[in-house]
C-alpha cells in the first residue's frame, strides 16, 4: 500500500537533528582550498572596510580641529583629505576585486556541492527496489532531487564564507569600538539579549513551518506528476474541472504555508534594524550629554565613526541571523535529502556474492513465500522446477500473484523464506547485474524512453549492432510499421512512446527484450496490446527464439500458451493445477478447463 498520496503530508522527526547539517561536510571538503581562498580574501576584505572608516575619521578630525583649533594650515588640512580620499578609492577598488572573485568561487562551491548531492541521490534512487518505488508517488521523489537540492544553492555558494567572515569583521568591529570608547561599545552591544530572546523565539516556529511548506510543495508536485502522466485518462472522462479544483486546492496550501514560514524566515530583519536605531540613538543623546557636560574626548569625529561601526556591528549578526534563517530553511530538505539517500538497498548483492555463470537455464522454486507488507501474503510455500529450454505457462485471476513469481525470477524483491535457483545456485548469493544481464524481460508496462526507435531497442544491449536491431525487430514483427514511420528506425519518440500505438510500444520492448539475446526470457503480458493478426505473425517469430531458452510467458489469452511445456494455474497465492494443456483439459472441473472454455464460449458469440 502506498505510504502517503498526493494530499498525505510525509512525517518527519520534530527534533532538529544537527547530523544532517555536519553531513554536508563531506560535500564540502573537496573544496576547501577553495573555501580557504575566499575566506581569506573576505577577511582582507573586511578588514579594509573596517579600516575605510578610521580613514574617514581621520579626515573630519583634521578638519574639525581646523575648523575649532586652527591647528593646521588650510594646505595641509586639504592634502590629508585627498590622501585619505584617495586610500578610499583604493579600499573600494580592492574590495570589488574582492568581491567579484568571492562570487566566482562561491559559485563554483554551490554548484559543486549540488552538483555531486544531486548525482548521490539519483545514482541511490538506482539502486532502490522496486518497492521503494511502489508505495511513493514518484513527483515526491523527483522533488527531492530537482528542487530540494535547488533550495541549498543560496546557502552553499554565499552563506557559509559570508557567516564565517562576518565572524571575523564582528571580532575586528568589538575590538576597535571598545579601543574608541569602552562606555559607547557597552550601550551599542545592549541589544544582544533582546536578539538572543529574539532567535530563541523564532527558531521553532521557523523550522516547523519550512517543514510545512516543504510538505505542501512535495505534495503539489506529487499531483501535478500524476496529472501529467494521466492527461489522455483525464480527458476521456471529462475530469478537467475535478482537478483544476484540486489543483487549486493543493496550490493554495502551498502558497499559505509558504507565506506562514516566509513571515518568521524575515522576523528577525526588522528586529536588528530596530536595534541597530534604538542603540545608535542611545549613543548619540549619551554623547550629546556628555559634550553638553564639557567631557574631554567626545568629538564629532569619534562619534560619526562610532556611528559606522554601530551599522557595521549588526550588518554581520544580521548576515548571521540570515544564515541561520537559511539553514532552519535548509534542514527541512536536507532531512529529506539524506532521507533518500539513507533508504536502504533490500534487494542488494550479499557480501562474497558472486557473479552468476552462463546460465543454462534450469529454474526452481522451493517453499518460496513471499510478501510486499508485513503479514500480507501474497505467495505462500510455491513449489515448481523448469528444465533449461522449457516455455512455462502462468495463469489465474488478477492478484493471483502471477507477476510477483517472475519479478523475484529476476530478484527485483527477496523472498521472505525458501529458496530459489537457477542452475541450482542461489540466486540471493550472486551479484545482481551478472544475473539480470542474463536474462531478458519485458513487463505488463511498455516504457518507452525519448529518443529514437533504434535507441529504445538498443536500450537492452549497447553494443548491438543496427543490423542487429533490425533482425530483432523483424523477429517481433516490428520492422513493418518502423520503417512506414518518418525516419525509419531513426524516428524521434516522445517520453513513454506517446507517438506510438499501445501495440507497437509493446512490440519494441519485446524488441529491446530479444536484443538482449537472453537465456530466461520473461513475458509478462507481453502480447496484450497487440492485434490478433500481428499475434498470430509474432507467435511464429517467438516459436523460434524460444528455442533453448527457458521462459516464462504470463498471458490471458490462453490460445497464445497452448504450446507451452507447462502451464500453471495460481490462485491466491498457490499453485492450484500444473500441467500440459492438453492434462488440463482433461479435467472439466478444473479452474484452468473452466477459465479456456469460458474464454472459447465468449469467442464463440
Amino acid at each position: 500500500m502506498a505510504r502517503n498520496k498526493y494530499d498525505i503530508d510525509e512525517e518527519l522527526e520534530e527534533k532538529f537533528d544537527l547530523k544532517n547539517v555536519k553531513r554536508l561536510k563531506k560535500y564540502l571538503t573537496p573544496y576547501r582550498k577553495t573555501f580557504a581562498l575566499t575566506i581569506f580574501m573576505m577577511a582582507l576584505s573586511s578588514v579594509l572596510s573596517i579600516g575605510f572608516l578610521l580613514v574617514m575619521k581621520d579626515g573630519i578630525q583634521v578638519i574639525e580641529e581646523y575648523v575649532n583649533k586652527s591647528l593646521y594650515t588650510k594646505d595641509y588640512v586639504l592634502k590629508r583629505v585627498v590622501i585619505d580620499a584617495l586610500i578610499i578609492i583604493g579600499i573600494t577598488v580592492v574590495n570589488a576585486f574582492f568581491q567579484s572573485k568571492k562570487i566566482t568561487l562561491t559559485t563554483k562551491i554551490g554548484q559543486g556541492v549540488i552538483h555531486s548531492l544531486r548525482y548521490d541521490i539519483f545514482e541511490h534512487l538506482q539502486q532502490l527496489p522496486f518497492s521503494y518505488y511502489d508505495d511513493k508517488p514518484h513527483g515526491k521523489i523527483q522533488v527531492r532531487v530537482v528542487n530540494y537540492v535547488n533550495e541549498l544553492s543560496d546557502l552553499l555558494s554565499n552563506g557559509i564564507v559570508n557567516t564565517i567572515t562576518d565572524m571575523f569583521s564582528l571580532i575586528f568591529i568589538i575590538i576597535i569600538m571598545f579601543a574608541l570608547n569602552v562606555k559607547f561599545a557597552l550601550i551599542a552591544m545592549c541589544g544582544l539579549p533582546i536578539l538572543i530572546v529574539a532567535i530563541a523565539f523564532v527558531k521553532t516556529k521557523q523550522r516547523r513551518g519550512w517543514r510545512l511548506s516543504s510538505n505542501k510543495t512535495s505534495n503539489l508536485n506529487a499531483y501535478i506528476s500524476e496529472s501529467i502522466n494521466g492527461i489522455r485518462v483525464t480527458q476521456s472522462f471529462v475530469r478537467e474541472e475535478e482537478n483544476e479544483e484540486i489543483f487549486r486546492r493543493l496550490n493554495n496550501d502551498s502558497r499559505k504555508y509558504w507565506m506562514k514560514a516566509v513571515i518568521y524566515n524575515f522576523m528577525l530583519g526588522p528586529i536588528v534594524d530596530f536595534i541597530t536605531t534604538v542603540t545608535t540613538l542611545a549613543i548619540y543623546v549619551w554623547a550629546i550629554y556628555m559634550m553638553i557636560g564639557g567631557v574631554f574626548g567626545i568629538t564629532v569625529a569619534l562619534l560619526t565613526t562610532f556611528s559606522g561601526y554601530i551599522s557595521r556591528f549588526w550588518a554581520p549578526i544580521t548576515t548571521m541571523a540570515n544564515f541561520y534563517n537559511s539553514m532552519m530553511t535548509a534542514v527541512s530538505y536536507l532531512e529529506r535529502i539524506f532521507g533518500t539517500i539513507d533508504e536502504p538497498v533490500i534487494v542488494r548483492d550479499v557480501k562474497d556474492a558472486i557473479d552468476m555463470p552462463k546460465i543454462v537455464g534450469n529454474v526452481a522454486f522451493k517453499d518460496v513465500s513471499f510478501s510486499y507488507e508485513d503479514n500480507v501474503k501474497i505467495l505462500s510455500d510455491i513449489n515448481f522446477s523448469v528444465k533449461a529450454g522449457e516455455s512455462v505457462a502462468i495463469v489465474g485471476p488478477t492478484g493471483a500473484g502471477k507477476t510477483t513469481i517472475v519479478n523475484l525470477i529476476s530478484r527485483f524483491y527477496n523472498l521472505d523464506s525458501g529458496l530459489l535457483t537457477i542452475d541450482d545456485i542461489d540466486i540471493s548469493k550472486v551479484k545482481l547485474k551478472s544475473l539480470r544481464s542474463q536474462m531478458g524481460i519485458m513487463m505488463q508496462d511498455s516504457f518507452i524512453f525519448s529518443g529514437t526507435i533504434m535507441d529504445n531497442i538498443r536500450y537492452g544491449n549497447m553494443d548491438a549492432t543496427d543490423e542487429e536491431v533490425i533482425a530483432a525487430a523483424k523477429t517481433v514483427c516490428a520492422h513493418d510499421f518502423i520503417e512506414k514511420l518518418e525516419d525509419g528506425y531513426n524516428t524521434e519518440v516522445n517520453e513513454r512512446g506517446s507517438r506510438l500505438s499501445a501495440g507497437q510500444r509493446q512490440l519494441i520492448s519485446f524488441a529491446r527484450a530479444i536484443l538482449a539475446d537472453p537465456k530466461i526470457l520473461i513475458l509478462d503480458e507481453a502480447t496484450s496490446s497487440i492485434d490478433t493478426e500481428t499475434e498470430i505473425l509474432l507467435q511464429k517469430g517467438l516459436a523460434r527464439l524460444l528455442e533453448g531458452r527457458t521462459s516464462f510467458i504470463i498471458a490471458h489469452r490462453l490460445s497464445t500458451i497452448k504450446n507451452s511445456n507447462c502451464i500453471m494455474y495460481i490462485d491466491d497465492g498457490r499453485i492450484v493445477e500444473k500441467g500440459t494443456h492438453d492434462e488440463l483439459m482433461k479435467n472439466p472441473d478444473g479452474k484452468y478447463y473452466k477459465l479456456y472454455m469460458s474464454q472459447y464460449d465468449f469467442l464463440a458469440k
